[in-house]
């Protein structure tokens, strides 16, 4: 089989030495921002901007909505460096190029990943801009042989065979539970199972039936290659979904899913999750 893995330990340590040589920042906190959430980079003080493609070895991210800057700066005090635009299978990129941020990010000396993504709505129970609070996930890339880690296994970012049953931070939850509360914000947060395919498709009403029996409360295609990665080189993740739509799970709906839609409901509820996270931050 070849190798997973087309990137080094020194192609990550040449990236991670070249932000480090070009910015003062040495931050503890990373923020990958979802589809239409990027705005939370514009809350930083004392930025230094870096366009992916400047960047060693980076790769760069195609989509509407994302902008392919990696932003350093302070929030609520706090040094962090913030991914704005990041990369999906389904642009073509293999999984070790989607995951490749974060191996920099903990050589960077980065310890807290946070997440956000648009995500569709499984949970019958859920409305179009609730805020899901992710407490695990199904990997079904993974199930299907695309895991990030699978191939020669570097001991200098983690243990061959890592625990995912502790993947989202419990302690990061309750602080974003009572983030919310001081927010008013209690009536949509929610908090669940994501699962993620890779796209681009949106979801068949049998996918989605399937996926709710599952035990998934919402669906994306991002996240879960960067959460593995992350907990493998031992950082601590805190993730969050914005439901931007329902699924469909009835054969006689009209209704349809669309990227717009998507971005619509980012554009709806995109300050209330920048307060909570920037919220978030105060209390780490």
């Amino acid at each position: 089989i070849s190798s997973s893995h087309p990137y080094k330990y020194e192609d990550y340590r040449e990236t991670a030495d070249w932000l480090l040589s070009h910015t003062e920042q040495r931050p503890k906190i990373a923020i990958i921002c979802g589809s239409g959430l990027g705005g939370l980079a514009d809350l930083l003080d004392n930025k230094t901007v870096f366009p992916y493609k400047d960047i060693p070895h980076f790769p760069n991210s195609t989509v509407q909505g994302h902008v392919s800057q990696l932003v350093f700066g302070e929030l609520q005090g706090k040094q962090c460096v913030c991914m704005r635009g990041r990369f999906h299978f389904y642009e073509g990129y293999d999984i070790a190029m989607v995951t490749y941020p974060v191996r920099v990010f903990f050589l960077l000396g980065v310890e807290t990943l946070i997440i956000t993504n648009a995500a569709g709505g499984l949970n019958p129970n859920f409305k179009v801009g609730d805020i899901m609070l992710i407490k695990d996930h199904i990997n079904m890339p993974g199930f299907a042989g695309h895991n990030p880690l699978c191939g020669h296994n570097d001991e200098r970012f983690g243990v061959r065979f890592p625990c995912m049953s502790d993947a989202y931070d419990k302690d990061l939850s309750s602080l974003a539970k009572e983030t919310a509360e001081e927010q008013g914000c209690s009536s949509f947060i929610q908090q669940g199972v994501y699962c993620m395919l890779t796209g681009p498709t949106f979801e068949t009403i049998a996918e989605c039936r399937a996926l709710q029996k599952l035990g998934a409360d919402a669906v994306g295609m991002s996240t879960v290659p960067e959460v593995v990665v992350a907990r493998h080189c031992g950082l601590r993740v805190f993730g969050l979904s914005l439901i931007t739509n329902k699924v469909v799970t009835d054969y006689n709906s009209q209704e349809k899913a669309n990227h717009d839609e998507v971005l619509e409901t980012t554009g709806m509820r995109t300050q209330d999750l920048q307060r909570m996270v920037s919220n978030l931050l105060a209390k780490m």
